[in-house]
């Protein structure tokens, strides 16, 4: 459920009836779709609409006594009127989405009594929004009506907007360890990002060896720990019961210091720090994170982990980071992605086994790698997103594109996927002349011109969408 602002306008000659009807209508379908709506009350101004810039001003009023609110939505019933509408959108508290919406015409009520001319109206308020530099999102069809299926489709497009930008402001994102040393590709700006409003929460991994090294093999939290680990996947046979116990350890550790911080998302040095001092991977306990629908990235990849941040907020879905890492023997718009992996169980789309880390293992140790995920991504529709700061020109960027998974045969480790994109030789030419990072967030479902609008329209940021 989200909770919206709505505008209806009125321009003030034009039949009254074409004002109540078009109220009613917008009230019922939100509210049929659970949604909740502060709107003037019919008292407050003539119809309860906006025709003036004083109807306007309490307007506005109205919507900044309600911080709740996610977005709004603007109703032309008819022609409306553009100052009063411009006049409540530029003196609220927060800049929130805008969906403006006009009412379709009728061919046999094209009379005095009936003619709405909001097709009209809406390019007049549009043009003004642009003047005052309000972003707003448009319906699919130009004009539609209030009860169509159109519409609601626009409203819940438009929901998962708002849910995106809602979600990114203010938002922190959990940084566990030191970056990977050998990885510069995931170097970013916190100042670009808290420019943004969005929150670096740091911990030195020592921190965390601490939290883990203060626990007992028999804490509560531990065993439950352990247990869910166990129902998880497929445990290798191979697993001791010690290295259960320290997998364990690390999720109860991970859990509580970005619960206590208040993370929105992760990223984590996964490492080589953990295998090293305490002798196990970090993959599982990350994938169990992401479950809890606090996504989270490998590789200390702070932007990776906004990025699935953004995904999820678009979808309600559970997002995976993945390296864009192999061709697909000669099909150019085939690739393979690969992690070791991290991923939340529901991102596999089937079922999973927990073991070492194949590369890993054998420089630090199979007995010190225990905790990667395993498994085949299962075919389906797919979103692909990578945010970035470019802090050479002092911007945050991001490209994002559909495509799918598929079920192409593959013989290979860790956790796999195959890769349809349509266009990818283009996207790979766009990556590497723009100086991308190889990684890449996924989320299942198609959502990419949400984010294109949330990131671009209300985040500002440069946005790339791939076209084949």
């Amino acid at each position: 459920m989200a909770v919206f602002g709505v505008i209806v306008s009125n321009r003030s000659f034009f039949p009254d009836h074409l004002v109540e009807t078009g109220r009613r209508e917008l009230l019922s379908v939100l509210e049929s779709m659970g949604h909740q709506a502060v709107i003037l009350p019919p008292d407050a101004t003539h119809l309860g609409a906006v025709e003036s810039v004083p109807d306007g001003i309490k307007c506005a009023a109205l919507f900044n006594a309600h911080p709740e609110i996610q977005g709004v939505i603007v109703c032309l019933p008819n022609f409306g009127n553009e100052t009063g509408i411009s006049a409540a959108l530029t003196r609220m508290d927060r800049r929130v989405p805008v969906l403006v919406q006009a009412s379709d015409d009728d061919l046999d009520k094209m009379d005095l009594v009936n003619r709405r001319d909001a097709f009209c109206g809406k390019l007049s308020l549009c043009a003004v929004l642009r003047q005052c530099k309000i972003p707003f999102t448009t319906t699919a069809l130009h004009s539609c009506a209030i009860t169509s299926e159109a519409f609601c489709e626009d409203v819940r497009r438009f929901e998962r907007i708002c849910r995106v930008v809602a979600g990114l402001k203010n938002a922190t994102v959990g940084l566990v360890g030191a970056r990977v040393a050998p990885f510069y590709t995931v170097r970013f700006s916190e100042k670009l990002l808290e420019d943004s409003g969005i929150h670096t929460a740091v911990c030195d991994m020592s921190d965390i060896l601490a939290s883990m090294n203060r626990m007992a093999d028999d804490d509560p939290a531990v065993l439950a720990a352990m247990a869910e680990l166990d129902g998880y996947g497929a445990v290798c046979a191979e697993a001791t019961a010690q290295q259960r116990i320290r997998q364990a350890k690390f999720t109860c550790a991970l859990r509580g210091w970005t619960r206590e911080n208040g993370c929105d998302a992760a990223a984590v040095q996964c490492w080589d720090s953990l295998e090293n001092n305490f002798g196990c991977a970090a993959c599982a306990s990350m994938s169990l994170l992401s479950e809890d629908g606090i996504p989270a990235a490998c590789e200390t990849d702070v932007t990776g982990a906004l990025s699935m941040l953004a995904l999820r907020l678009a979808t309600d879905g559970y997002p995976g980071l993945m390296d864009w890492d192999n061709n697909y023997g000669d099909d150019r718009d085939k690739c393979v992605n690969v992690h070791c992996a991290n991923y939340p169980r529901a991102f596999f789309g089937g079922e999973v086994s927990v073991g070492c880390l194949d590369i890993l293992g054998t420089t630090l140790g199979a007995e010190n790698c225990f905790g990667a995920l395993k498994g085949r991504v299962a075919p389906g529709e797919m979103t692909f997103l990578k945010i970035s700061t470019d802090d050479q020109n002092g911007r945050i960027r991001a490209y994002v594109g559909e495509g799918n998974f598929t079920d192409d045969p593959l013989d290979s480790f860790g956790g796999v996927a195959v890769c349809h994109v349509p266009g990818l030789q283009d996207l790979m030419h766009y990556l590497t002349d723009e100086g991308f990072e190889h990684h890449v967030a996924l989320v299942r479902g198609h959502c990419a011109q949400e984010i294109a609008e949330a990131l671009g329209k209300y985040m500002g940021w440069q946005v790339h969408v791939h076209r084949a």
